[in-house]
C-alpha cells in the first residue's frame, strides 16, 4: 500500500479503457480461477463441479460458466450459495449437508462430471470431487491445503482419474483481462465492500476472519470509495 512500488515488467498488464479500475483489481484472483479451468483441459460444453463457493470457488465457477460449460456448485453455506445464484456463475446449486452430491451430479449427467474443482481444503470436499467425476475425469485441487489429505487409491485407479494441482496462475492475465473486457464476466458483483485504509482492520481483516460468509472481495483504497 505504498504510494509507489517497483515490479518486474512481466507483472504489469495493460487494461482496456472499458475495464474500470475497481474491476481490474479483481483480475488477479480471477486469473487463479482461469488457470485452474485451463489446467482441466476441458472439451467444449463440458459439465463441471465446483466444491466450495468461497471467493476462489466463485471465480473458478464464473470462468467455467463464461466458457460455456455446465457448472454445478456444492456449498454448505446458504449465504454463499445465494451469492453464487445472484452472480449466475452456475446452473445448479446444492448443499452437501442435505444433498447427495454424487446422486445429484448423476441426475444431471449420468456419466458424472468431466472435471471437479476442489476449493475447500477439507477431506469431504475432495472425496465429493472424486466421487462425482466420470471415468477418465479430472479432479483439480485449487485450494491451498494446510494438512495432509487421504486418497482412495482404488477409486482413483478404477476411474482412470486425473488428479491435478494448480497454484495461482501462469501467463493467464491477458486471457483473463480479455474475458472481462468482452463482457463475459462482470466483476463488480464480486466486490462486496469498499473500505478505506483506516477501516482495514475492523471492516477488512475482521470481516474476512470472522464473517467470511458475507464477503467475497473487499476493495481497499485511500478514500474508501474505490479506485
Amino acid at each position: 500500500m505504498a504510494e509507489k512500488i517497483s515490479v518486474d515488467e512481466r507483472w504489469v498488464h495493460k487494461i482496456p479503457d472499458n475495464l474500470p479500475l475497481d474491476e481490474a483489481a479483481l483480475i488477479e484472483p480471477l486469473s487463479v480461477g482461469y488457470h485452474a479451468v485451463e489446467r482441466a483441459n476441458l472439451s467444449e460444453k463440458s459439465t463441471v463441479l465446483v466444491v466450495g463457493a468461497g471467493p476462489i470457488g466463485l471465480l473458478t465457477a464464473a470462468v467455467a460458466k463464461a466458457q460455456g460449460h455446465t457448472v454445478i456448485i456444492s456449498e454448505p453455506s446458504g449465504l454463499r450459495r445465494k451469492k453464487a445464484q445472484e452472480a449466475q456463475v452456475a446452473d445448479y446449486f446444492f448443499n452437501p449437508i442435505e444433498d447427495d452430491i454424487q446422486a445429484k451430479v448423476h441426475e444431471i449427467n449420468e456419466k458424472g462430471v468431466d472435471a471437479a474443482f476442489e476449493c475447500t481444503s477439507v477431506q469431504p470436499g475432495f472425496d465429493a470431487c472424486l466421487d462425482a467425476i466420470r471415468m477418465g475425469g479430472t479432479v483439480v485441487i485449487v485450494a491451498i491445503w494446510g494438512k495432509p489429505a487421504s486418497v482412495d487409491m482404488a477409486k482413483l485407479v478404477i476411474k482412470e482419474a486425473n488428479l491435478l494441482g494448480t497454484i495461482a496462475y501462469n501467463n493467464t492475465h491477458p486471457k483473463t483481462i480479455d474475458l472481462v473486457s468482452t463482457g463475459k464476466i462482470k466483476l463488480d458483483q464480486f466486490i462486496t465492500a469498499k473500505i478505506g485504509l483506516d477501516d482495514l482492520i475492523d471492516k477488512g481483516f475482521d470481516t474476512l476472519i470472522h464473517h467470511n460468509e458475507t464477503a467475497v472481495k473487499s476493495l481497499v483504497s485511500p478514500t474508501g470509495k474505490g479506485l
